[in-house]
């Protein structure tokens, strides 16, 4: 098979497209042939041999990559025939090998992707999607909130906005240059504002009048979400789920202290990983957060965005997502 390969850590030219073994499933695993392959801003940090939230960096040479859509073609041992030719989509957990022709997973990992969705879409709402829904769990959202969504072209950012839309709340999204700020627009948002205008406030409480945002989803950090953050009027509750716009290698996320807090009449909740595993509960809280994600998509109330690369272009795909020149998920299809 073809794979991209990593063989030491460094920029996004040492990801380099090469032929390798075909993996073989083990007890218990499948076989997928892929069509498509996520690629996550956590994906260009390992690039460099940052650990994140991994228990450890892969061993190299390693093919990156955790999210895969695709067919099942080879059945390991006291797997079901019934998977054999099946569209299948499957977040791999921390085991590598998603930009690849090829990939291997155990079984209760897989999702049969539903019939309206195609291959990048699923693999979208495996992973981005996942994590909406478990953001999701910490604002109410109704006709009556009033929703900023920073980043709102991004992967997340774009399902949020289809997600509050369809509660009934007003949507106000946030992008950097007028190309996105269509998209957001055409996404559904009622008012899409460009953050490099440093006016873009103003422009919101013009189009707000007497009332105040409600909800911030930030997962930026930075200027653009402290200065949302200053639209929220008592009550309001700021999200928190990363920190993009700061830099994902050295930034943190926008905190406010009690005192401030207190002050403004608002609350501030960082929602990252355990926290989202936690509020989801169950037996396999990631699971239960896939399934809801494929059930919003299968019922046409999110549409994920996705910008794609060919799989031997994966090392243009982590440039693109690190200069922030992509829209919604950014999928390689081999």
């Amino acid at each position: 098979m073809h794979a991209v390969r990593l063989h030491a850590f460094g920029p996004a030219e040492n990801l380099t497209y090469e032929k390798t073994d075909d993996p073989e499933p083990g007890p218990g695993q499948v076989r997928i042939a892929v069509a498509a392959a996520g690629v996550h801003l956590l994906d260009t940090a390992i690039r460099e041999g940052l650990q994140g939230p991994l228990p450890e960096l892969p061993v190299l040479p390693t093919i990156p990559g955790r999210e895969v859509a695709g067919t099942v073609e080879a059945l390991g041992d006291g797997v079901s025939d019934a998977w054999l030719g099946k569209r299948v989509v499957t977040h791999l957990g921390f085991a590598p090998g998603g930009y690849a022709e090829l990939a291997v997973t155990d079984a209760g990992r897989l999702h049969e992707i539903p019939e309206n969705l195609d291959f990048a879409q699923a693999v979208a709402m495996i992973g981005t999607g996942r994590t909406t829904m478990g953001i999701l769990q910490f604002a109410e959202l109704t006709p009556a909130s009033v929703a900023i969504v920073p980043a709102a072209a991004g992967g997340i950012g774009t399902l949020l906005v289809q997600y509050a839309r369809h509660a009934g709340a007003t949507v106000i999204g946030l992008a950097g240059g007028p190309e996105k700020v269509a998209r957001v627009r055409a996404g559904g948002a009622d008012l899409a504002v460009d953050y490099k205008d440093p006016a873009w406030p103003e422009h919101v409480r013009a189009y707000l009048g007497d009332r105040t945002a409600t909800v911030v989803f930030d997962g930026v950090g930075g200027d653009a979400a402290r200065a949302a953050v200053d639209l929220l009027g008592p009550g309001g509750k700021h999200v928190v789920f990363g920190w993009s716009g700061q830099g994902l290698r050295d930034g943190s996320a926008l905190s406010f202290t009690d005192e401030e807090l207190a002050e403004r009449r608002i609350t501030s909740e960082q929602v990252l990983g355990p926290v989202m595993m936690q509020k989801a509960g169950g037996d396999n809280p990631v699971r239960t957060l896939e399934l809801r994600a494929l059930a919003e998509a299968a019922a046409g109330r999110l549409t994920p965005a996705v910008t794609r690369f060919p799989l031997a272009e994966a090392a243009a795909a982590h440039r693109a997502l690190e200069s922030r020149a992509t829209i919604g998920k950014v999928v390689l299809e081999p």
